[in-house]
């Protein structure tokens, strides 16, 4: 075995990333996070892990609300750019065109393919970060992102992040059946 053990910081490979909204100071404001994760299935809950120090924190605070928005490969720079500028210096409301489903501080954005809007269920503080968990309410798409009713990633298209070399991908093309392959795998061992 070759393995070599690794320095810090080591992070998950590759890690989806979102674009969080939350209204802060009465209007949307924008968050890009990679740290986003499925923390429940039945109800659906996720789980995203912010920096205490932005702005976002506040308005998820304040009003028990969040959304985690799926940008595709087409909004790649303006994520990016939500991720180099807080909240606090720059205004980003204008950003985008903005929706919402059932609850009022929820903000979700138009061009994103599949966007989550969440009731806040529980706030767990981490040495650095808020670990955010949301119930999520409803979630929306449009019927061009949808095969037989169900999100598509090929039609989606969202990309990924790798740290630390601080990288986006996108997702390929696909290269297995979930709970399919591990049956033929067993099959073949017989």
């Amino acid at each position: 075995m070759d393995k070599i053990k690794l320095d810090k910081p080591v992070f998950l490979y590759p890690m989806p990333m979102t674009i969080v909204g939350a209204i802060v100071d009465g209007k949307p404001n924008w968050l890009a996070v990679a740290w986003v994760t499925p923390a429940n299935y039945d109800p659906l809950y996720l789980g995203i892990a912010l920096g205490r120090n932005h702005r976002t924190n506040r308005g998820i605070r304040e009003h028990g609300a969040f959304s985690v928005n799926i940008p595709g490969t087409d909004l790649l720079a303006v994520t990016d750019y939500i991720g180099l500028h807080s909240g606090s210096e720059v205004d980003k409301s204008e950003l985008f065109p903005v929706f919402t489903g059932t609850i009022e501080h929820a903000p979700m954005i138009a061009g994103c393919p599949v966007t989550f809007e969440c009731r806040l269920a529980q706030t767990v503080e981490l040495p650095a970060d808020d670990f955010f968990i949301g119930d999520v309410v409803s979630a929306w798409s449009e019927a061009r992102f949808l095969t037989v009713g169900v999100p598509d990633v090929q039609k989606i298209k969202p990309f990924t992040l790798t740290m630390p070399d601080n990288r986006y991908w996108s997702v390929g093309p696909c290269v297995g059946k979930a709970w399919f392959a591990g049956k033929e795998f067993k099959a073949s061992q017989s």
